[in-house]
This record gives structure tokens, sequence and C-alpha cells, in this order.
């Protein structure tokens, strides 16, 4: 089983394919990953990166849309997924001009099965990816890293998570960036031998 350290830039990381479009940074594998399909196998890998990388990737939602897809194909069951990416509401995220998707946990729950099947019952509006693409990213984690004062604040509790959420939707450079992990869940039937993946947070 590989791993993969998807768009990898200076980041490089020991034990992961380090793959990048960039020839610049030095990847193991120079490739544009919004060029489907991948060269890796179905359910060949155990571990996927994204740092500060997803958020550089697929402008077009279409484009998205395949990445996630084939993202699923390629992971095996019980696969993680680590992601980190600034907070859409951060100058770190709206300061490069190469920051074209926003990537919140919001916009990845779309992908779970689980959730689509409640909205489904519930006759809810968010768009059930997970139904339309056949696919189930499950998200095990979640964290959001604050900026100063507010990190403060909320540690001291001074802020609750009522006050903090309103801040963070009322104003900028709250939040600095999330991290999530997706899990993928596929039948165990693709995947009988394979060993139990990496756990814990990114």
């Amino acid at each position: 089983m590989m791993k993969l350290n998807l768009g990898c830039g200076y980041n490089r990381l020991d034990g992961f394919l380090n793959v990048d479009r960039s020839s610049a940074c030095n990847p193991d594998l120079v490739a544009n990953l919004e060029d489907i399909p991948w060269p890796w196998p179905d359910d060949s890998i155990e571990l996927v990166v994204f740092h500060h990388s997803l958020e550089h990737m697929c402008a077009a939602a279409d484009s998205f849309l395949a990445l996630m897809k084939e993202l699923y194909r390629v992971c095996r069951a019980d696969a993680q997924i680590r992601i980190r990416v600034p907070h859409p509401r951060h100058d770190d995220f709206l300061n490069d001009p190469t920051h074209v998707r926003v990537i919140t946990p919001e916009l990845l729950g779309l992908f779970s099965r689980k959730n689509n099947d409640l909205w489904r019952a519930m006759r809810g509006a968010n768009t059930p990816f997970a139904h339309y693409l056949d696919v189930d990213f499950e998200t095990v984690y979640s964290e959001v890293t604050l900026e100063e004062p507010y990190r403060s604040q909320f540690a001291a509790g001074k802020l609750s998570n009522e006050q903090l959420r309103a801040e963070m939707r009322g104003r900028n450079n709250v939040a600095k960036e999330y991290a999530i992990t997706l899990v993928v869940r596929k039948s165990q039937a693709a995947n009988r031998g394979a060993t139990e993946p990496p756990t814990g947070p990114p």
C-alpha cells in the first residue's frame, strides 16, 4: 500500500510518494492532479496528505467533483485523507491568487453517505454528492486554528462557542486554518488482506 503527499510543494514527507505539478520543487512524481485518471490502481492508497494544497486545485466545480471521485477510487477501505487548508476568511487565503477552491468541513460533509441519507430522509436541500458520485468520505477529525487574541480568549473562557462562531462569521482573521481528516468508507470485500491505516490527528 502506498502513501501520497499530493501537491507537496517543498513539503516533502518521508515514506510518501511526493507529487506536485511543478518540477521546481523536485517531487517524486510531476503530475497535474486535475488530469484524470490518476496513475494509481483502484484501492491501492492507505493515506493521502493535502498540506495547504487542495485549495490550489480545481477552480471549476466539475473538476473538483472529478478529483473527489478519483480520490475515492484509488483509496482502499478505511484509508485516511489528511487535509490542512487556510480558513477562507483569513488573509492567508485571500491574498494568494492561486487559491481557487474554498475547503471547509461543511463542504467535505457533502461527500458523506451518512449525511446524504439523513438529508434525503429529512428532504433537506443539501447537495448529496456521496449519492451522486457513489463515494463515501466520513469526517472523523476537524479542528480550526484560531488567531490571537481569539485563541487566548477562548482558552481562558472569555469567549463561548457561540460567541466564537459569531466572530468567525462576522470578521476576517479570526480563524487561520482548518485541519480535517476523512476516512474512506468502502466494502471490506474489495480490500481483504489490507493492513490497518494510520490513525490519529493530522
